[in-house]
């Protein structure tokens, strides 16, 4: 047969991505860990911020205090890395993640845009990890979820795909899917205005009478509502989300970032209300310990002593100016019986 006359094997499309050994290490482990002892913490050469979703941030306090807490790169013992690589090999050999439907992945690849940079890699691979994650410790309920949580846009407000192509997108998803996603970004930005998380702990007494919650979409400010069945699975997506977001080390140097208290404060809430649905190991810095392997800068250790009640009103003044940016709406409304 001639060769102008056999045809190729079609080759699924695959998402140009792969897992550090820091996320490696928290899908084998099922959570976020301080690696203190297992690893050198050392500045990246040649990090710039402009390169990632942190480019857009105002203000020299914030700029520097990110800056240095984006600079880092953990240098994995070899031992560490090997038996994280051999655990890891050996749990997705016994439970593979499932793969990603091939036409969401056409979708992100022709429609989206996901070029930004995280602080430790690719955007893709953010979003493959918490697709990975969410498919191990989170089994019962759709990963597509995690895979495409910021879609619609950043908490800095980069955004992968206009608006109007949701309904596009939405085509390819389950009706749940498709809520989730579109309320992720807007329920982030909720967290960093601090005021849905402090309403609900107040309201644990009384947890079994949420009916809803209602707040906005980012970039067009359409209404978004989540009845409380929804509101359950939607905080559970977050706190997944979070373990993305731990240093590797030293996390009593770091004990006042604003996402690890985020992170804190919502599995705390969780435990509380009995609704911690995923599995998310994590234990929170309470007693000092000493940094290992690490030589703090100036910087670091500063903004380490910043008072919590500081570095959350640092960060709802930020998150209030990348609402107002784009015009985002952060006012929410919890419906009770």
């Amino acid at each position: 047969m001639s060769a102008a006359f056999i045809e190729e094997t079609p080759v699924a499309p695959q998402l140009d991505a792969a897992l550090n050994t820091q996320r490696k290490a928290a899908i084998v482990g099922g959570g976020a860990f301080d690696h203190a002892g297992r690893v050198r913490v050392v500045q990246m050469e040649d990090f710039d911020m402009q390169k990632t979703i942190f480019g857009g941030l105002e203000g020299f306090i914030p700029r520097t205090v990110m800056q240095d807490k984006l600079a880092k790169e953990p240098i994995w013992f070899d031992s560490e890395a090997q038996r994280i690589e051999s655990a890891y090999t050996d749990a997705t050999a016994q439970s593979p993640a499932p793969e990603v439907n091939p036409d969401l992945i056409d979708f992100m690849n022709e429609e989206c845009d996901f070029s930004m940079e995280h602080a430790d890699g690719t955007f893709l691979e953010h979003l493959l990890f918490c697709h990975d994650y969410a498919a191990a410790h989170y089994a019962d309920y759709s990963p597509n979820v995690a895979l495409l949580h910021s879609i619609l846009g950043t908490a800095t407000n980069t955004f992968a795909m206009p608006v109007n192509k949701f309904d596009a997108l939405s085509e390819r998803l389950t009706e749940f899917e498709a809520l989730q996603i579109e309320a992720f970004p807007s329920v982030l930005r909720l967290f960093y205005d601090q005021g849905l998380l402090t309403e609900l702990t107040q309201n644990l007494h009384r947890l079994d009478e949420l009916q809803e919650l209602h707040c906005y979409r980012v970039l067009d400010n359409k209404l978004i509502v989540l009845d409380a069945e929804n509101v359950w699975h939607q905080l559970n997506y977050h706190l997944m989300h979070f373990v993305d977001f731990m240093p590797s080390a030293n996390w009593w140097l770091r004990r006042n970032d604003p996402l690890l208290l985020m992170f804190q404060e919502l599995s705390t809430f969780l435990d509380q209300a009995g609704q911690r649905r995923a599995h998310v190991d994590v234990a929170f810095p309470t007693t000092p310990k000493p940094v290992i392997g690490e030589d703090p800068t100036l910087v670091g250790r500063l903004s380490g002593l910043l008072p919590r009640s500081v570095t959350m009103k640092l960060a709802r003044k930020t998150i209030r100016g990348y609402s107002d940016q784009i015009g985002h709406n952060l006012d929410y409304r919890l419906v009770w019986r």
